[in-house]
C-alpha cells in the first residue's frame, strides 16, 4: 500500500477476530501502528491517552481509522460511540469509524446510518480487499 495510516484501532471483544484482523491488516501493509482493544472500556482508555498526547512522540498515537464491533459485553459499539463523543469534542480526534459487525439485523444498519461519527458499515468477517477498498474511499491511498 502507497500511503500508511498513522493507527488503525480494533475493537472486538472475540479473540480469534482480532487475530484473523491483525494478521489481514499486517498483510495490507496499510499502518505504522496497530492497536487491538478487547473492550470498549479499554478502547476509550487508550483514546484519552492518545488526545492528551498529541504532538508528544507517546505510545498512544490517534487513529485514523477504528473497525468498531457492535455487540460486545460490558459495553457495546453504541455504547462505546456515546462515550466516544464525550472525549472527542474539543480534541482534534476524528477518525473514520467502521462498524464491522455479524448483525443482520437491518435497524442495526439503519441506526449507524443516522449517526454522523460512523463512516459506513460492513459485515465481518474484515477482509484484505475491504481493507484496501476503505483506505482508498477514506484516506484517497493507491
Amino acid at each position: 500500500m502507497e500511503k500508511k495510516l498513522s493507527c488503525i484501532l480494533v475493537i472486538d471483544d472475540d479473540e480469534p477476530t482480532n487475530f484473523i484482523s491483525t494478521m489481514l491488516i499486517e498483510e495490507a501493509e496499510c499502518t505504522h501502528h496497530l492497536e487491538i482493544a478487547d473492550s470498549g472500556m479499554k478502547a476509550l482508555n487508550y483514546l484519552k491517552k492518545a488526545t492528551e498526547e498529541v504532538g508528544s512522540k507517546g505510545d498512544f498515537i490517534p487513529p485514523d481509522l477504528v473497525f468498531l464491533d457492535i455487540n460486545m459485553p460490558r459495553m457495546n459499539g453504541w455504547e462505546f460511540l456515546t462515550e466516544f463523543r464525550k472525549i472527542s469534542n474539543g480534541h482534534a480526534l476524528k477518525p473514520v469509524i467502521i462498524m464491522l459487525t455479524t448483525s443482520l439485523n437491518p435497524d442495526d444498519k439503519q441506526r449507524a446510518e443516522n449517526i454522523p461519527e460512523i463512516a459506513d458499515f460492513e459485515n465481518k468477517p474484515l477482509t484484505k480487499e475491504m481493507i484496501e477498498r476503505i483506505i482508498r474511499k477514506y484516506f484517497k491511498a493507491a
